[in-house]
Parts: structure tokens; C-alpha cells; sequence
């Protein structure tokens, strides 16, 4: 195909799909231009997950002319929400893969198309160095992937697979770039720009990602200081009940920012009190504001997620005013209750699912909801469990009141060969059981995890490290208790 094409005498780009069976990253650079390194992906975050992790390692192979493919975007579609579309498409850019809309462009929303013709996160992907992105550091779902720009600037995307936020750093030196007094960031969802004494960080949302492209240059000092804003601590609340939520304002930058003011304004009925002072007159490099609120969410409110709307105001040295502002998302929960719990009868705060949605009582299925069957591992059937399809991850709200959780977990028999995967129980952030490698064949292993204390646990379905091919998790039997 490839010598057919040639004798045309046109330029013509071939695109090579085997969905990386064969290592296409290791021959095909003379064959195409681009090939698939992965599995399809499907419209939700845990197959967008997956296939990201599968892409990361292959850096090395990619450059102009020849290029790794993690498939086409799915922004736009309805699986994801707009944050997670968001990470999809500064992840896929900071990869340097290609840009393939696959949304119907005749249905996108004005949401989708503030995505797709983001110009300055496309010349990311675009710049004619053609580096993908490496990964700097990894941890607790805290990722720093960056990529080296012909101008000899850095594209650093912090990316938050975890289902909670977390702060996410590296530094200016960590990334490549030479030491200088300070640097220009420029944030590439907000298109503004900030200057930093080295450090770039920031309190990075569930399932987001900060996208910001770091120089050393000699403009620095024309910009305001960078700042990290974000909450800090429990971000839960029990109707008509008032609970307590911290958030922090630091400086990053070289200079000092003044008259600084920090505000949190909640849902329509909702209360939110200053309970410490919410401005000072200079932040130094490295110092933070930090302010505890008291807030309320009305008697009667529906449980479910709200969101609260945090914003920082400041000035630079030179009088220029500078704003910041970020989303805090509280969980409005009931306690759990005491005793022993079926898992599947209870409440989750958040659940994804690498095919379909997660299923209660029942195996995976495919991709419609209440479309599996009884769950069966090993020729066992269980009357009680989830039903989950790598990469998965299951949230609950523990509330520092339980103490176990137990399950029976395998691959279920409705997959008859191939599926490989791998259970983790997640207390606040720390894994605190695993299985490791599980696959069609094995028996359900028994699996218990200490979670006292905890406020909130995870249930992880991990692929193996193969993609996310007929790997349909069960969770059989599983049972919390409090």
C-alpha cells in the first residue's frame, strides 16, 4: 500500500490500523505517517484513561512524519463532562497525537466548540518540534506530563485521574528548562499570563487538568504573579447541616501579590460564612491566605454534587489587577449506616466505567444500562455485586465511620477469553488492597481492605496493562461495614 501510494506522485498520508498488536511504533515509521497504538476507545473517562496510560510510554517513537494515534477525540459525545473532554483534548495535544473530531459538528454545543477550537492548546500539538509529551512524575492519580516546544519553551499538562482534587506540582527545572530568576506561565484555558519564581502548581480538579505552557524569558516581570487557589480538607455536607470548608490562596510568582481578597459564593438558598479573614494587604512568594468557611446547604436539599464558585483578586507590584477563580464541588451526603451493607445497596459519590455504566446486581453487559446478567465468576453465580469494565473506579462516602470492606472479585463468565484485570481498594488517596493481575480463567479471590477512618474509599478496576479489552470486573458480594 504504502509503495502503490508513493507511485502516485501525490502526497498522500496513510494512517495504519492494527490496533498496536503487532508494535506498529517499532517498524511503521517507514511504512505511514501515523498508527494506532491501542484498542478503540469508547465515549467515557475510563476507556480515555486507559488508552492515555497505554500512549504515555511511547514517546520516544513519535517525531514529524511519524506519529502514535491514540484514536479520535470523543469530545463532545455525552459520555464525559465538559472537564473530563477537557483533559481528553489537553492530553491528546500535549501528546502530539492527532486531533480526529469524532462529534457530530451539526449537534456540538457552544461547550464543545470552546474545546475543539481552543487555538492556543492546538499549537501544542501542532508545534513543529513534533516531541510528544513525557511524563515527569506520577502519583496518587497526580500526573505531570510535559513537552519540549521548538522555541524552547515547556507544555506542562497537570492531569488529576483521581475522582477527588489534589494539588499537582513539578518545577520549571524539573521539566527542562534552565535555571532563570523567573519564568512566564501562560495558562492555556484561561489565556492569561503569570509569572513564577519556578514552581508550577495547582489544585487541580476531579478528573482535570491545569494545561500551561512555561518559557524563560526575559517578560516575565510584565505579568502578575502566579497563584495556586483551591480548597483544602473534607468538602462534604449533610442537608441542613453546617459544615466546615478550607481553602487556601498561595503565591507562586517571583513578585509579591497585593490587596489580597478571596470569596466563595454557593448554590441559590445555600449559606456560606467567612469564619477567618478572607483578605490581606501582600502575599510574599510562597506564603498563602488560608480561610475556613462555614457552610450550610439547606434542609431538604436532593443528595448529589453542588457546585461553589471560588475567586481570588489581587494585584501586582505594578498596580495591574489580577483575578483567579476555580470550582468547588461539594458532595451534599447522608452519614452511612451501621452495621453490614450490600455495597450495590448504597448511594456511590461518582462512578466510571471503561464500557457502559456500572451495574448493580448485575455483570457489565455491554454499553446499555440494565443490560447484564446474573454476576458468575468461576461458574459461581452471586445475587449481589457490581458489575464494572476497566478502567472503573467507584466512589462512597465513609464519613470516618467504617471499617471493612470485603467482596469476592474476578472476571466475570459472561467474557470468554482475553480479559485481564486488576482489583484496588483506595482509602482517602492511599491503596490499602490489591489483587493484583486477574484473567478469565482464575477462580474469584477473595479480597478485604482495612478503610477505619476513612471518609471516603475507592473500588479501582485496573486493566493488567493490556487495554481494556474484555475486561469485565466483578465486585461479587461485596459488603461494607460501619
Amino acid at each position: 500500500m504504502r509503495d502503490a501510494l508513493e507511485a502516485t506522485g501525490r502526497p498522500i498520508v496513510l494512517s495504519i490500523c492494527e490496533w498496536g498488536e503487532n508494535k506498529p511504533w517499532e517498524w511503521a515509521a517507514g511504512v505511514g505517517q501515523l498508527w494506532r497504538t491501542t484498542g478503540d476507545i469508547s465515549d467515557s473517562w475510563g476507556s480515555m484513561v486507559s488508552i492515555l496510560k497505554q500512549n504515555l510510554p511511547l514517546a520516544q517513537y513519535a517525531g514529524p512524519g511519524h506519529w502514535n494515534d491514540p484514536d479520535m477525540l470523543e469530545v463532545g459525545n455525552g459520555g464525559m463532562t465538559d472537564t473530563e473532554y477537557r483533559s481528553h483534548f489537553s492530553m491528546w495535544s500535549v501528546m502530539a497525537a492527532p486531533l480526529l473530531i469524532g462529534t457530530d459538528l451539526r449537534k456540538a454545543s457552544p461547550a464543545t466548540f470552546g474545546i475543539l477550537d481552543n487555538k492556543e492548546v492546538i499549537a501544542v500539538d501542532q508545534d513543529p518540534l513534533g516531541k510528544q509529551g513525557t511524563v515527569v512524575s506520577s502519583e496518587g492519580g497526580g500526573w505531570v506530563v510535559a513537552k519540549e516546544m521548538a522555541d524552547g519553551s515547556r507544555a506542562i499538562a497537570l492531569f488529576n485521574e483521581s475522582g477527588s482534587p489534589q494539588r499537582i506540582a513539578t518545577s520549571a527545572t524539573a521539566v527542562g528548562l534552565p535555571n532563570a530568576p523567573a519564568y512566564t506561565l501562560r495558562d492555556l484555558w484561561q489565556h492569561r499570563s503569570y509569572n513564577t519564581a519556578g514552581t508550577v502548581s495547582a489544585i487541580v480538579p476531579a478528573h482535570g487538568t491545569v494545561l500551561v505552557r512555561v518559557a524563560a524569558d526575559r517578560r516575565w516581570a510584565a505579568n502578575p504573579p502566579a497563584v495556586e487557589l483551591g480548597p483544602d480538607g473534607s468538602r462534604f455536607s449533610e442537608p441542613g447541616k453546617t459544615s466546615e470548608l478550607s481553602t487556601s490562596v498561595t503565591d507562586l510568582g517571583r513578585t509579591t501579590a497585593g490587596k489580597v481578597s478571596v470569596s466563595l459564593t454557593g448554590p441559590e438558598g445555600w449559606t456560606v460564612r467567612a469564619a477567618s479573614p478572607t483578605k490581606t494587604p501582600a502575599l510574599p512568594t510562597g506564603r498563602a491566605l488560608r480561610t475556613r468557611w462555614r457552610v450550610t446547604a439547606p434542609a431538604g436539599t436532593p443528595r448529589g454534587s453542588y457546585d461553589l464558585q471560588l475567586k481570588a483578586s489581587y494585584r501586582s507590584p505594578a498596580g495591574v489587577r489580577a483575578e483567579s477563580a476555580t470550582t468547588v464541588t461539594m458532595a451534599v451526603v447522608d452519614p452511612p449506616p451501621t452495621g453490614g451493607s450490600y455495597l450495590s445497596d448504597l448511594p456511590w459519590l461518582s462512578a466510571g466505567n471503561g464500557w457502559g455504566p456500572v451495574e448493580r446486581d448485575t455483570s457489565n453487559g455491554e454499553t446499555a444500562a440494565g443490560d447484564g446478567h446474573p454476576i458468575t465468576i468461576g461458574g459461581v453465580v452471586y445475587a449481589k455485586g457490581l458489575g464494572t469494565h476497566a478502567q472503573s473506579e467507584v466512589d462512597y462516602y465513609t464519613g470516618e465511620a467504617c471499617e471493612r470492606v470485603t467482596a469476592d472479585v474476578g472476571v466475570d463468565d459472561e467474557e470468554a477469553a482475553n480479559g485481564t484485570v486488576s482489583f484496588e481498594v483506595w482509602a482517602d488517596g492511599t491503596e490499602v488492597a490489591s489483587t493484583g493481575v486477574l484473567t478469565t480463567d482464575m477462580p474469584a479471590q477473595p479480597l478485604t481492605a482495612d478503610v477505619t477512618g476513612a471518609e471516603v474509599i475507592r473500588l479501582v478496576v485496573t486493566d493488567g496493562g493490556d487495554g481494556i479489552t474484555s475486561d469485565h470486573g466483578d465486585w461479587a458480594d461485596a459488603r461494607i461495614t460501619c
